[in-house]
């Protein structure tokens, strides 16, 4: 089941598995980023959340996170990140207000197999500034996904992720103290997937792989700090941010894309790359 650099590999009826989790995280994505309009708060995305998961029979990955660590676990079944905050914003009774850019972070486990991914909702009416953010961080995922096929190297995946956000006239802060991972039976597993890097560098990527590519980028500077609460990481200059995550298949066929509703199917093959679901 591991294979060099203790990556996890997976088999057919393992990803399929994780696929079932990764329906369950992208309709709960879907719920919470529709709820996401002016005057909700945090905590009642946190809420639908949480009613997702029940409803399908799952466990969080999120709710009780790093206690193993020593530090206070986490209280939500998801991270909810407004305006500053880049990652790791508690649900709490902060209230959303037109114009705000809102990162939503969230996973699920069922039968021991883990999903994650991440959105970015825009509440109500926002500027041109902050819906570019957030496709410019959108677009940079799926050029890193893209690049992820037997053969190539997670340096390749990274490459591709800080190219694309390096082509556009905005200079982007990118964040690189938080990465994309593995994931299977636990939520974080090797490989660290960074968002920049040199192509051809890294391990090498086979079939079996899952992988979670999750670029986070900033309107300013890639400074940030995290707060006494030990999970919320800010922006250091202030400047609004957006994070996209999916959780990515390697299979015999090419890429599922286990978090997407349909698989993957249209970025995908929009960019030429093979779908590969297992159905």
């Amino acid at each position: 089941m591991l294979g060099r650099h203790r990556i996890q590999i997976k088999d057919d009826d393992q990803i399929r598995v994780m696929r079932r989790a990764g329906l369950v995280v992208a309709e709960g994505l879907a719920e919470m980023v529709a709820a996401a309009v002016p005057g909700a708060t945090t905590a009642d995305l946190d809420r639908i959340g949480r009613e997702v998961i029940a409803r399908h029979g799952a466990t969080s990955n999120f709710l009780g996170y790093g206690a193993e660590w020593g530090i206070q676990p986490y209280p939500g079944v998801a991270c909810i990140s407004v305006n500053e905050v880049i990652v790791h914003g508690i649900p709490d009774e902060r209230e959303l207000h037109d114009g705000d850019i809102v990162s939503i972070d969230y996973g699920a486990i069922v039968d021991g197999w883990h999903g994650d991914a991440a959105r970015t909702a825009l509440v109500g009416e926002v500027s041109d500034e902050v819906r570019e953010l957030s496709e410019a961080t959108r677009k940079s995922m799926w050029d890193g996904i893209a690049q992820i096929a037997p053969g190539a190297r997670i340096g390749d995946v990274s490459s591709a992720v800080q190219v694309s956000l390096e082509s556009h006239e905005h200079d982007y802060g990118i964040i690189r103290d938080y990465t994309g991972h593995g994931i299977g039976t636990e939520m974080h597993m090797d490989p660290d997937v960074p968002n920049w890097g040199r192509a051809h560098r890294g391990p090498r990527i086979t079939e079996g792989m899952c992988l979670c590519v999750e670029p986070m980028a900033t309107l300013g500077d890639e400074e940030n700090v995290t707060l006494d609460d030990d999970w919320t990481v800010r922006s250091l200059d202030g400047s609004w941010s957006s994070h996209w995550e999916n959780t990515v298949a390697v299979t015999r066929n090419g890429l599922w894309v286990l978090t997407e509703p349909d698989g993957g199917e249209a970025e995908l093959t929009a960019r030429g790359v093979a779908f590969g679901p297992l159905d």
